[in-house]
């Protein structure tokens, strides 16, 4: 059992209904039936959404996201519509609020894996299989896979695991069609996101996107290419062989698991606040990422 430490209690905002509360971000529909979307500072690590937060990760991620949807929007048309803030709205919302087309969801995480690690390293362990997919022998953790690889997730409420899928299993629940759709295009994402990040000195060891469809056209949604779904390593200091410096919650990971926290993530108690200077190393790394990324400065 996990989930929230403390539930948030959504802003009330009038002309808007407030449908969902996730890990990041809080879901409203407005008076059109469009969607909006807000993205707040909490933060999530071993299926726990913690009880401290990370100032401006929220719009780290919003703005990392815009960027990214225009860098991919010759491949994949995106859900957003403006980042106008709604009449009567905190003023908080500013810059972490992207108005967004509803679409008819695909309850799949669609994964892209250039490089060995996190769950498919612990399936390539165990069979040397990651979804499905055999790979050869002979790679460690960090290792960069032959060709990057399609490796789905069934999506989980909060508090539980996604649960990784063969493609086939993918094509049964949502058709051949469709699945082929996210396969090709979850990989033509990666591949261009891939050859930006390296260009800047970072490598986009794998990420994961979600898609639905307006209409009859697939829609890449949510958020893309941020720290919070995917791994990004400094290139220069890569070296296959055991985990890689990240630009992630790799402090906050680190420190949980540590002796100063105290905390036993088997156990059911919900994990302590993050020390000060947790937060600001956090922070730090998110824009860090950003400005490396974007060329932009924070």
């Amino acid at each position: 059992m996990s989930g929230f430490v403390h539930k948030p209690e959504p802003a009330q905002v009038p002309g808007l209904v407030h449908l969902h509360t996730g890990k990041v971000r809080e879901l409203y529909q407005n008076e059109a039936g469009e969607l909006v979307m807000v993205a707040s500072d909490r933060m999530s690590a071993y299926d726990w959404v913690l009880p401290t937060e990370i100032p401006d990760k929220g719009r780290v991620l919003t703005r990392l996201s815009l960027w990214w949807f225009d860098q991919i929007a010759d491949l994949v048309p995106h859900h957003v519509l403006s980042t106008e803030l709604p009449e009567g709205a905190p003023a908080d919302w500013e810059g972490r609020t992207t108005i967004c087309k509803p679409l008819d969801m695909i309850p799949v995480e669609c994964v892209a894996r250039g490089y060995l690690a996190g769950s498919g390293l612990l399936e390539y362990n165990a069979d040397r299989t990651v979804c499905g997919v055999t790979l050869p022998e002979g790679l460690v953790d960090g290792s960069e896979l032959p060709a990057p690889i399609f490796t789905p997730a069934t999506k989980a409420e909060v508090g539980e695991h996604d649960e990784n899928v063969s493609y086939e299993e993918v094509a049964r629940r949502v058709g051949a069609e469709t699945a082929a759709q996210l396969r090709q295009s979850t990989l033509a994402v990666y591949g261009r996101a891939r050859d930006i990040a390296r260009e800047r000195g970072i490598l986009l060891a794998d990420t994961k996107f979600e898609f639905g469809f307006d209409g009859d056209v697939l829609t890449i949604a949510d958020e893309v290419l941020t720290p919070d779904s995917s791994r990004f390593w400094p290139a220069d200091l890569w070296e296959p062989g055991h985990a890689q410096p990240s630009y992630d919650k790799q402090f906050v990971r680190d420190w949980l698991t540590s002796a100063e926290s105290g905390w036993d993530r088997r156990s059911e108690q919900p994990p302590p606040p993050l020390p000060e200077q947790v937060v600001e190393q956090t922070r730090a790394k998110y824009i860090e990422a950003y400005e490396r990324l974007t060329g932009l400065s924070w």
